[in-house]
């Protein structure tokens, strides 16, 4: 059960990406190419989790901080360059 949960969460991060990359496509908007990074991040981190287990090591959990720093500079940085 573990592993179907597991594949889910990472098949929805990936369509999550994909989504967002196609809007990057159609609008060119760094914020959507952004997005699109982080959660394919996010579904490398569910990945390696699944693969590792309980061998997995802080790194696995530094990619998901990493996607989430990602999604909040480019919240910060759309709302940046909106005033200007």
């Amino acid at each position: 059960m573990t592993a179907f949960i597991a594949g889910a969460l990472m098949a929805g991060y990936l369509v999550v990406a994909l989504f967002f990359l196609r809007f990057y496509r159609e609008t060119g908007d760094r914020l959507f190419a952004i997005f699109a990074s982080a959660f394919f991040l996010m579904a490398v981190q569910r990945l390696a989790l699944f693969y590792y287990g309980e061998l997995a090591g802080a790194w696995v959990y530094g990619l998901r901080l990493v996607a989430f720093l990602l999604i909040l500079f480019a919240i910060i940085d759309k709302n940046r360059s909106a005033t200007a």
